[in-house]
C-alpha cells in the first residue's frame, strides 16, 4: 500500500498579503471610437453654448453687473431735465425694498466705461442709496440717432416728460448733427407718438430756440400755455423779444410767478368800447371807432373848426 505523505503547517503564522490586482485586463464598456465622438459632441455643445452667450450679449439679452462708476451718466444728452424728488423718493423706497426690478441700457465705450443710453433715475437712486453695482443690458446702437430714440422711447414709457424737455432734446440733438433740423428729429425721436402731439412739440421747439435762455421754470410751462406761445412766436417774431424783455423785467421767483408773465404777454391788448369817450384836451371829448369819428365839448366852436379843415385839407 502506497504511503501518504503528512502535510505540516507552516510554523510562521504570518502570511503573505494576497495580490489585489488582476492580472486579468479591464473589460472596455466603451470603444474608442465612441468616446472620441463623445468627447467631440461635449465640446460641440460648450461651444454652442458659447455662441448663443455671445449672440444674446450682442442682442442685449443678457443682464449684467456693472460698476456704477464705469457709467458714464452724460454721454447722450438727457431728456430729462429736472427729476422729480416724490418720484425719486417712491423708486428709492422701491429699490431698498426689492433691488432694482429693471436694467438700465448701456453702450460699451473705451477704456471700460459704459455710455448711458436710458436710466437715468434708476443710476441716480442707486447712487444716493450707497450701492456700487448696477444691473444694465450692454446695447450696439447703429448709430446715434438709435441711442437717441432708445433714451427717448424709454421715457415715454415709463415717466412722462414735460413738453419743453421733448422739444430740448430735439434741439439738442439737432446741435449734436444727429438730425439737420428739428422737424425731422421730432419725427424720428418721437415716431410713435401721434402727429397731433409732434405738432405740439415743434411749438414747444420754437419757445425754446427763442426764450431758452430766458425762462427759469420752463419744464413747469403748461402745453395750452406753449404751444400758445410757440404760435404767437411764429405768426410774429417780435413776440419772443417783447416776452423776453417782460420775463427779464418781472424776474419771476417760481414757476406760477413766470407763467402769470407769459400769459399776460399773450393777452390781447385793451380795447376801449365804442361808445367811450376819450377827454383829448379842455373841453373836448372824442369819440372815434373804424370809420367814424365825433368830436364835441365848449372847444368846438367856428374857430376850431376852421382850423380842424384846413388840417384834414392839408393830410390828403
Amino acid at each position: 500500500m502506497a504511503k501518504r505523505k503528512r502535510l505540516e503547517v507552516p510554523k510562521d503564522t504570518t502570511l503573505p498579503e494576497l495580490e489585489t490586482k488582476s492580472a486579468i485586463p479591464p473589460v472596455r464598456t466603451r470603444m474608442p471610437i465612441a468616446e472620441v465622438a463623445g468627447d467631440t459632441a461635449g465640446r460641440a455643445a460648450l461651444e454652442e453654448v458659447a455662441r448663443e452667450m455671445t449672440t444674446a450679449e450682442a442682442e442685449g439679452r443678457v443682464v449684467k453687473k456693472l460698476a456704477l462708476d464705469k457709467i458714464a451718466l452724460h454721454h447722450l444728452v438727457r431728456d430729462r431735465m429736472v427729476l422729480d424728488e416724490e418720484e425719486m423718493s417712491a423708486l428709492i423706497a422701491s429699490i431698498e425694498a426689492r433691488g432694482q426690478q429693471t436694467p438700465v441700457e448701456v453702450v460699451r465705450l473705451s477704456g471700460g466705461e459704459f455710455g448711458l443710453i436710458s436710466g437715468l433715475r434708476r443710476v441716480e437712486a442707486l447712487r444716493r442709496i450707497g450701492r456700487t453695482e448696477v444691473l444694465a443690458i450692454i446695447r450696439q446702437p447703429e448709430s446715434s440717432r438709435t441711442a437717441y430714440q432708445a433714451m427717448v422711447e424709454e421715457n415715454e414709457i415709463r415717466a412722462d416728460l414735460s413738453f419743453f424737455e421733448r422739444a430740448q432734446i430735439a434741439v439738442a440733438s439737432v446741435g449734436q448733427g444727429v438730425y439737420p433740423d428739428p422737424r425731422s428729429a421730432v419725427k424720428g425721436l418721437f415716431a410713435h407718438a401721434p402727429k397731433a402731439k409732434r405738432s405740439k412739440i415743434l411749438k414747444f421747439v420754437t419757445v425754446s430756440n427763442a426764450l431758452g435762455k430766458t425762462l427759469r421754470f420752463p419744464t413747469a410751462i403748461p402745453e395750452h400755455l406753449g404751444v400758445r406761445l410757440g404760435q404767437a412766436i411764429e405768426t410774429d417774431a417780435n413776440v419772443g423779444g417783447q416776452v423776453g424783455a417782460a420775463l427779464r423785467a418781472a424776474d419771476p421767483q417760481d414757476a406760477a410767478a413766470e407763467r402769470a408773465v407769459l400769459e399776460a404777454a399773450l393777452k390781447p391788448p385793451a380795447t376801449r368800447p365804442a361808445s367811450e369817450w376819450i377827454e383829448v384836451g379842455q373841453g373836448l371829448r372824442l369819440e372815434g371807432r373804424a370809420g367814424r369819428a365825433v368830436l364835441s365839448g365848449k372847444a368846438v366852436d367856428a374857430a376850431f373848426l376852421e382850423t380842424l379843415q384846413d388840417w384834414l385839407r392839408s393830410r390828403s
